[in-house]
């Protein structure tokens, strides 16, 4: 944290938004603003997928030099984080943070850019203590990634239909496991949008099951 505040934000390219942290390509297509809007709330559903969808989240604005910090999941692996991308000297874990989950992710939205939190509901997070972080990444200009139900977040994410390909071919191997990923929130249409993704792809953290450029824009009726 000391190296964080002598530091200075990651330098966007010069055609790029630096209001928005980049992600992957197929997440890109995705999200309303082509990425993660600093200052903005992104809640990810819990389940099968989650923690891939973290990581291909995590690792286009790390690898190009952005702070990143994860509050409260135990099980992420160096490893696992290291192979999607991230960049371990810019990333912070607080495995455990205890009665100091709010604390502690408030002092991380304080010097990084994207912070992502697990156990809300576990550590007993209130409405208002859920706008005070909120508040706190739109006045930082970071990212909360809130891992998990959060109402009031301006983009949900989730994994749907998510199923594992490879056993019986080949070598037997599990290769890629396909999944719908459904957003909804601010920016986009009342019944959001769906993709079909590789979490994870062969050779990648994140890749397009199908075409390039399909995602579905789903009618209101749709939604639910």
């Amino acid at each position: 944290m000391e190296n964080r505040a002598a530091s200075v934000r990651p330098v966007a390219a010069p055609e790029a938004d630096g209001r928005v942290l980049p992600v992957a390509a197929p997440l890109a297509r995705l999200l309303p603003a082509g990425g993660l809007r600093r200052g903005s709330t992104v809640s990810v559903s819990g389940g099968p997928g989650s923690t891939s969808l973290l990581l291909a989240l995590l690792a286009e604005a790390s690898a190009g030099g952005a702070w990143t910090g994860v509050v409260g999941r135990p099980e992420l692996g160096l490893v696992a984080a290291a192979e999607a991308g991230i960049r371990l000297d810019r990333l912070a874990l607080v495995p455990h943070p205890g009665a100091d989950l709010l604390a502690v992710t408030s002092a991380l939205l304080d010097g990084l850019d994207v912070v992502a939190v697990a156990g809300a509901a576990r550590a007993g997070v209130r409405a208002a203590d859920r706008q005070r972080l909120a508040a706190r990444a739109r006045q930082r200009g970071a990212v909360l990634l809130a891992l998990g139900p959060w109402p009031g977040a301006d983009v949900e994410l989730g994994c749907a239909d998510v199923q594992w390909r490879g056993i019986g071919a080949g070598s037997g191997r599990l290769c890629e496991r396909r999944a719908r990923v459904q957003l909804r929130g601010r920016g986009v249409a009342p019944g959001g949008r769906r993709a079909h993704l590789l979490l994870p792809a062969p050779g990648g953290v994140v890749g397009t099951a199908g075409e390039p450029d399909a995602v579905t824009h789903l009618p209101a009726r749709a939604a639910g």
